[in-house]
């Protein structure tokens, strides 16, 4: 492993590395390369880095304590949950003088409060878990994506990660009703307590959701619960365009009105990747449409009885109305399941065909289907042999945006080129339709300097004197969401 830096001598690291493993045991440090080489690559593959060693502390004292140790060393820190972000903001840089800060071993769960409709938990619980724990108290939490078998609480709060649930629960920010973190001195805020009217001031746990693990670290949090789906029914409609899906998902709000959960949109071409890649997958539909619109359909013990009935009503309105030229209603849960797999297959039915540039993107939610409109052509024409596709949460404006390498491109360096313009080129537009050049999936250091480049002025430095103001040694998560350090630093 890299020494700590060239201006902190080895003595210096050999001390800290000595205290540090003194206070969190053999299990909880270690400079083992097979255990810590698996984290210092991101879940895309994009960034490798390397790590003064692997801490993996067992409780928030424990996190307390290993921050005021860093900081009196200026150790820097980063973060890391299932490691199964997006942006790669859990991954060090190549420096090797930072600490990995591992959550996996604190794991649990508190008694799920079924009255209350809330369950407290430490930031290492994988969201699979989480759901299981409240499933048995016939509750749910209701948040899911497809990394649910690896993504941790805390990791989801430092992203406010999305899904495909947004469109009725709304994104982690709006699940969290409390928190506990440890911030860069080794204090720790506790606010796990949710109270429903609190006007102490600023509402400081929202500072850390988001926040990417640049002004603490989430050690735990009180989750919001909502009742378990007795019934769910899900649907797949053929639309000609995304400006008639537009249509149709404003006729779902009417219809189901709180039954509905999701609204997915994707073009053919996507739906025909997916085909591709899943041999045993098979069209929903008989015929090819310009796009696809996945409907679900949820309802609670109390609602269930009526649930099919009112997505057959929706559907059959819909066909009045001349909404959709066809459409299929699942029979089973194994049916709705298999609906969902083909939404749930198109990013690596995508990576599968070769490099591509993937965006996650948001604009005003009624401008959706006019920015896909005018973005596919607009990029495919200044980019020739590219292709470009939208897909994705169509309720909640967040549109996936890929546009795929031409016949030949050699991966890695298609991206580091060509691909490179592409994204620019596709947040400058993004940003032209007052658009967020992150929906879902944080900053991290993948898209840090579009930010720089593209953000606001007076809400960059809003950024920065909140990291200086609680990280003036700049020790949190070094070089991801803000570009430059804090200005105390």
């Amino acid at each position: 492993m890299a020494d700590l830096t060239a201006s902190a001598p080895a003595s210096s690291t050999d001390t800290f590395l000595a205290e540090a493993g003194a206070l969190l045991g053999p299990r909880g440090l270690t400079r083992d390369a097979d255990l810590i080489t698996p984290w210092l690559t991101d879940w895309r593959g994009r960034y490798t880095g390397a790590a003064l060693a692997l801490a993996s502390p067992a409780s928030t004292a424990e996190v307390a304590d290993l921050v005021r140790l860093c900081a009196r060393h200026c150790v820097p820190i980063v973060p890391q949950g299932g490691n199964s972000g997006m942006s790669g903001g859990a991954t060090p840089d190549e420096s090797g003088r930072a600490i990995l800060l591992s959550l996996r071993r604190m794991q649990a769960i508190g008694p799920v409060d079924a009255t209350a409709r809330q369950v407290t938990c430490e930031a290492g619980v994988v969201l699979q878990n989480l759901h299981s724990a409240a499933e048995a108290a016939g509750l749910r939490f209701p948040l899911t994506l497809g990394g649910k078998g690896s993504a941790t609480v805390g990791g989801l709060i430092s992203t406010n990660a999305g899904g495909t649930q947004v469109l009725r629960h709304g994104v982690m920010r709006a699940l969290v009703l409390g928190i506990e973190a440890v911030l860069p001195d080794g204090s720790v805020y506790s606010a796990l307590t949710p109270l429903k009217k609190d006007n102490r001031g600023f509402d400081l746990k929202q500072l850390f959701i988001g926040s990417e693990g640049t002004l603490g670290i989430v050690t735990g949090a009180t989750l919001k619960l909502e009742p378990a789906l007795a019934d769910r029914v899900v649907l797949w409609a053929g639309v000609p365009t995304i400006h008639a899906a537009r249509e149709l998902l404003l006729h779902s709000e009417s219809m189901a009105g709180d039954l509905l959960e999701g609204f997915e949109v994707m073009p053919q071409a996507c739906l025909e990747a997916v085909l591709e890649y899943l041999p045993d997958a098979r069209p929903p539909l008989g015929q090819s449409h310009g796009w696809h619109a996945l409907i679900e359909l949820g309802a609670d013990a109390a609602q269930a009885e009526s649930l099919r009935e009112r997505a057959e009503a929706l559907l059959a309105s819909a066909f009045e109305a001349g909404l959709v030229e066809d459409a299929a209603i699942s029979s089973s849960e194994a049916q709705a399941e298999a609906f969902w797999a083909l939404r749930d297959a198109v990013a690596p039915a995508e990576r599968a065909k070769g490099p591509a540039m993937q965006h996650d993107v948001s604009v005003p939610v009624a401008a959706m289907p006019d920015f896909v409109a005018a973005a596919v052509p607009a990029i495919e024409a200044e980019f020739p042999g590219t292709q470009a596709l939208g897909f994705g949460h169509l309720g909640d404006g967040n549109i996936h945006f890929h546009v795929l390498a031409p016949q030949g491109a050699v991966r890695g360096e298609w991206e580091a080129s060509v691909g490179k313009a592409i994204s620019a080129r596709v947040h400058d537009m993004v940003t032209q339709w007052h658009g967020s050049i992150s929906a879902e999936h944080g900053i991290g250091q993948m898209k840090r300097d579009e930010l720089a480049r593209l953000g606001d002025p007076v809400a960059l430095g809003l950024l920065g004197t909140v990291k200086a103001a609680l990280d003036p040694q700049g020790l949190m998560n070094p070089g991801k969401l803000l570009a430059r350090a804090p200005r105390n630093a």
